[in-house]
């Protein structure tokens, strides 16, 4: 954070002659709609080992032995003239649902001792007189005699605590002791001495800090970092964790609930098992403690590779309904009554539930259907989350997610702008910058901030986001970038999570109008042409390019395909004709330059089969950076100019109802003049659009109705320092104000372990607050201002 302060200190009189202009103005005395109490809060999803090894506070890796038929996570250790070995064994088991436990034969001690070891995830953190709990079940064979030592040891053998167990016999038992930490370690290991020769049987070794957070199985660290973000909802437990690579790994909420040693836990699609000691109980108990609305995800019969077959769907939306009961059932129903047995008597809070994650297509239609009617049967006020839209039943919610360019999200701040109001209500359920983003820097934050105040403005229809993923543990990063950084000792948080605390920080409780003005030069679009489909088979002849008068591109297919590159579909020339025979989506072929501008694309086309009509590309820079005419799109209902950034695409202008019909051949011609786009159909003009660039300033405001503060939330997104003229109109404000200033030295800015807020925010007071006032922005800066108005 101190890196950029110089920059905070340079007198605003020398950057302002620096700076380019830009004004905002806000109404005071006007109420837009209400801010959603729910917009900001977050998605906790079992990936990067979140959970286990992350906010579940078990040290314990592999504690029931179930990962593998290795003892994955334990080694032997052996000293002096101890021999002996270990295997993992299920000849003995615990229970049906716990298989495996370790099998350790000592065969001689001597002048010796051996056991076995576990490090945990990266090594155990333990902290000089702190406590720590251990749980473990055990048993051996009669030739056994003897206890069992347990010591908690630096990785060079120097014992941090020590205790033993008694009572080991030929029957399973469950046994507990308390370890006192005598000294601290970041990298120590519990090992778990035999004393004796014979065979000795473990399972659900489990050791736990007595010091968790508010006295729940969590990591206080961890969940600190999330009970300052003050969230407002937490969506769990995925993600595609929810449906796993195929039906035998997809949630089971049943299965995560009651003793740990009855969990079956199961395989993570993120490529590590988990023990489910993060169940339904325990997430619930988060956001109870969080303050936090629980949104539910349940599995409806879909993974990545296998969907349930229609006729087996009962036992899935039975499992949903045990969830949903196990919340907010009566102590008297069946899950309830197991509820209140786990220590809960009071339901608890729910409210939402979505069914499925990413789901979609007509196997999606058909199961929402069933799981939508048969949880508004028994909960008819549960509001119900759509992966897609859909049409086999009503929605409440859609979820919607977006993983992309900073630049993306610039340029659709202003994406639900324009939403129909009559329509359900969004969630969007996951977002974050993915591209040209380190792992986790300042350009990322900076544009996941520009679209959330778009998310703000429009929360009369946007009513929850949240950024995803939440947490990586850096030994096990399997996506990125992420908001929360973490190993077995330490946290910190990226950029993106201090733009999500200070919104979520600064609410209102209404939403005020916001206009910003700023002059840019519009640039002219450039970039080559092609030509696409859209589960469509087509035909093109007669493609021309002109640039004024000069012919500067024409295709008569004497040649075939050589001066065009395939990016996808069944290409084929014949008879001077281009033809498309594939049914895929989004089908595309591309030619010629990408700094042509102010250029006439003239050609024929005709639609041979299939659902829709033609995609006219250009001014395409790249495979993810293009513009395109999608005539007879939308089940062949609708025109529309479409534009993709960072590979997802957005409407320019107006959809324009039409067709396509199947064996006419169409002439078509798209105009490009400077920044204006003309399109044509059989000669009669279709669109006219100008496509201004975005402004590099994005705002909104709120207010809170109780205490008659003002928060204005102002986003410079460009590498240029913007001097920004304020009118605050309608409001008599108190002189002094603050404003929260997130920026840094360089857009590439990250935070670390050793600098952990080299990117967060500072407070700085402001004087003369008036009706007029002006204020310089750093390049990539996140400002809130914060006034308040006089009573």
């Amino acid at each position: 954070m101190g890196d950029y302060l110089l920059i905070l200190l340079i007198p605003l009189v020398v950057s302002v002659l620096l700076a380019n202009e830009a004004g905002i103005t806000v109404d005071l005395s006007k109420q837009l709609h209400k801010v959603s109490p729910l917009l900001w809060g977050i998605f906790f999803e079992e990936i990067n080992h979140a959970g286990e090894g992350g906010i579940y506070a078990e040290l314990v890796r592999n504690r029931d032995f179930e990962e593998g038929d290795t003892p994955i996570g334990w080694m032997l250790v052996k000293e002096g003239e101890a021999e002996g070995k270990i295997k993992v064994d299920n000849s003995h088991p615990l229970n049906s649902n716990n298989p495996r436990a370790l099998k350790i034969e000592v065969k001689r001690l001597g002048r010796g001792r051996i056991g076995v070891a576990n490090a945990g995830y990266w090594g155990m953190k333990i902290e000089k007189g702190k406590l720590y709990d251990l749980s473990l079940y055990a048993r051996c064979n009669a030739g056994y005699r003897g206890d069992i030592l347990v010591s908690l040891e630096h990785p060079s053998g120097i014992t941090l605590a020590q205790s033993r167990i008694e009572g080991i016999d030929v029957n399973w038992k469950r046994f507990n002791i308390v370890l006192h930490a005598s000294d601290s370690c970041s990298s120590a290991r519990l090992v778990i001495y035999a004393v004796s020769p014979g065979v000795l049987w473990l399972d659900v070794v489990s050791l736990m800090p007595r010091d968790r957070w508010k006295g729940l199985p969590f990591r206080p660290d961890l969940m600190q970092m999330l009970a300052d973000l003050k969230p407002s909802f937490v969506r769990f437990p995925g993600g595609c964790f929810v449906e796993g690579e195929r039906l035998d790994h997809a949630l089971r909420w049943r299965n995560t609930i009651g003793d740990i040693a009855e969990r079956p836990g199961r395989w993570c699609i993120w490529g590590y098992r988990t023990t489910e000691g993060l169940g339904l109980h325990e997430y619930l108990q988060m956001c109870e403690a969080l303050g936090a609305e629980p949104i539910l995800v349940v599995n409806c019969g879909m993974s990545h590779q296998e969907i349930a077959p229609i006729d087996k769907m009962d036992e899935w939306i039975e499992d949903a309904l045990a969830a949903i009961e196990y919340a907010i059932g009566p102590q008297d129903s069946k899950w309830g009554s197991l509820r209140a047995k786990n220590g809960h008597p009071q339901p608890f809070k729910l409210k939402y539930v979505e069914i499925g994650n990413e789901n979609f297509g007509p196997a999606y239609e058909e199961r929402y259907a069933l799981f939508y009617e048969a949880i508004k049967k028994r909960y008819p006020k549960l509001e119900l989350i759509a992966n897609v839209p859909v049409k086999s039943a009503p929605m409440d919610i859609v979820d919607e997610h977006y993983y992309n360019s900073a630049e993306w999200f610039i340029a659709n701040a202003n994406r639900y702008d324009n939403y129909n109001r009559k329509g359900p209500r969004i969630f969007v359920g996951e977002y974050a910058v993915t591209q040209n983003c380190g792992k986790g820097n300042l350009r990322a934050a900076i544009g996941e901030a520009a679209f959330m105040t778009g998310l703000e403005r429009n929360s009369d229809i946007v009513i929850m986001a949240s950024y995803a993923p939440l947490f990586v543990n850096v030994y096990d990063r399997r996506w990125n970038p992420d908001l929360i950084c973490f190993d077995n000792a330490n946290v910190y948080g990226t950029p993106s999570y201090y733009v999500q605390k200070m919104f979520s920080e600064n609410r209102g409780d209404f939403v005020l109008p916001v206009e910003v003005q700023f002059e840019e030069k519009a640039t002219s679009l450039a970039g080559a042409i092609g030509l696409g489909t859209w589960l469509t088979q087509a035909e093109y002849k007669d493609i021309k390019v002109f640039k004024g008068d000069e012919l500067v591109f024409s295709e008569d297919f004497a040649e075939g395909l050589a001066s065009w590159r395939i990016v996808r579909g069944e290409w084929q020339v014949g008879k001077g004709v281009l033809q498309q025979l594939s049914g895929e989506p989004d089908v595309r072929i591309v030619v010629g330059d990408r700094e042509w501008s102010d250029y006439t694309i003239s050609l024929k086309a005709r639609k041979i089969g299939g659902a829709e009509g033609f995609l006219i590309m250009f001014a395409v820079r790249d495979d993810n950076n293009w513009f395109w005419w999608n005539i007879g799109g939308w089940g062949n209902s609708h025109h529309a100019i479409e534009r993709c950034i960072g590979g997802n695409k957005s409407i320019v202008g107006q959809m324009v109802p039409g067709s396509v019909e199947t064996g006419k051949w169409y002439d078509i011609k798209i105009e490009l003049s400077g920044n204006r786009i003309r399109c044509y159909l059989d000669g009669k003009l279709i669109h006219d659009v100008a496509v201004k660039p975005p402004s590099p300033i994005l705002a909104s405001a709120t207010k809170r109705k109780t205490s008659g503060e003002i928060f204005l939330k102002v986003v410079n997104t460009s590498s240029e320092w913007q001097n920004v003229n304020f009118r605050l109109m309608n409001g008599d404000l108190e002189k002094r104000g603050e404003v929260e200033l997130l920026t840094g030295n360089s857009p590439d800015d990250e935070n670390s372990f050793s600098q952990p807020q080299k990117v967060a925010p500072v407070s700085i007071e402001i004087e003369n607050v008036g009706e007029d006032f002006s204020y310089t922005l750093p390049p990539y800066s996140l400002a809130i201002f914060k006034f308040r108005q006089r009573k």
